[in-house]
């Protein structure tokens, strides 16, 4: 029961857009940051997913994440009028970016999920 209630706290967690968010800081302020936050946020995600469950919340999450992502890009673009196709993110769509952002982004997942896995053998031997 412990590990499906930690699965579902971890997938909602999850479900903030934070390629989204890491776009639109890097619009709005010119800022990396929004993308550092990303893939440290979604590392210790993906850690305490693998170490306290399994590897579905992983699965999951990062889906509902793009997923949620491209519904924020495409209100924003429709309600407010900014123009994010008006070349900001050249040579590429703010769709085809969050495809891009959201598979570079597992890899850091993975590596974090790698050493959950190691760390969670070494505390049951």
């Amino acid at each position: 029961m412990r590990k499906i209630v930690i699965g579902i706290l971890i997938v909602c967690l999850y479900c903030f857009p934070f390629v989204y968010f890491s776009m639109y800081q890097d619009f709005t302020n010119r800022s990396m940051l929004g993308y550092l936050m990303m893939i440290v946020m979604t590392s210790l995600f993906a850690f305490w997913g693998n170490f306290l469950c399994n590897s579905i919340p992983f699965i999951i999450g990062n889906i509902v994440s793009a997923v949620s992502s491209f519904y924020f890009i495409g209100r924003m673009e429709d309600t407010l009028g900014i123009g994010w196709d008006g070349g900001y993110f050249k040579p590429l769509s703010p769709s085809q970016l969050v495809v891009i952002v959201s598979v570079l982004n597992l890899i850091p997942q993975f590596f974090a999920m790698k050493l959950a896995k190691g760390h969670k053998n070494k505390v049951k031997d």
